[in-house]
């Protein structure tokens, strides 16, 4: 993609949805944390479904200690992977009371030490819990990003790294959201909705196609 395409490419997604959030549900820091953690190699959709029993029986960290294990587990059992996730789930919450006063913290370092937390997971909470500019490469962006040209990279942090050094400043915050339902609804894996999508014009592979 031409650097000149850029800026237009994000007015566009913008202007069709000027306040893009997660669909994650979440009512604070700590079930957003919560939620992202559980979300690897699952859908926003399952998680949801999980996590309305599970926050209302367990809203904070401590609340989550006195549910146990056996109780996190009952909750997220439809969950890929819902054994580790439950016991990665009750050792952040203790690191959470005994080292953050039962607070997230805001820095990448303290995230990525909590267990079952990644780069991907502090990105999602830096961004959208606390506005920073950052970009959680998943599936669909590192897709989006190869396919239109905007960020090619082989692996995620490279295209992380291109994302913040090619997405102008006044689309950075909202970004990996656009990229993200972007590659979710319309510029998906098998099937490209390429018919009505509206940032076509400035996508390196539509161009390919039309030549």
């Amino acid at each position: 993609m031409k650097k000149e395409h850029i800026a237009p490419f994000f007015a566009t997604l913008a202007e069709a949805n000027p306040q893009p959030v997660t669909e994650l549900v979440y009512t604070s820091v700590f079930e957003l944390l919560v939620a992202v953690l559980l979300s690897a190699q699952a859908t926003d959709v399952s998680v949801n479904k999980a996590t309305r029993g599970l926050f209302a029986a367990a809203s904070h960290p401590q609340a989550m200690l006195d549910l146990g294990l056996d109780g996190i587990e009952a909750h997220i059992k439809t969950i890929g992977l819902y054994h580790s996730k439950a016991r990665h789930l009750l050792q952040t919450c203790e690191i959470l009371i005994t080292q953050h006063n039962g607070q997230v913290p805001r820095t990448r370092e303290a995230l990525e030490a909590l267990p079952g937390v990644g780069r991907k997971t502090a990105n999602v909470v830096l961004n959208s819990a606390f506005g920073e500019p950052t970009m959680a490469v998943d599936t669909h962006i590192f897709r989006v990003s190869n396919r239109t040209g905007l960020a090619p990279g082989k692996t995620p942090l490279a295209v992380e790294m291109a994302l913040l050094k090619r997405v102008p400043p006044a689309y950075r915050v909202d970004a990996h959201h656009w990229l993200i339902l972007h590659g979710r609804y319309v510029c998906k894996a098998r099937q490209p909705a390429c018919d009505r999508c509206l940032v076509s014009a400035y996508c390196d592979e539509w161009k390919q196609k039309r030549t």
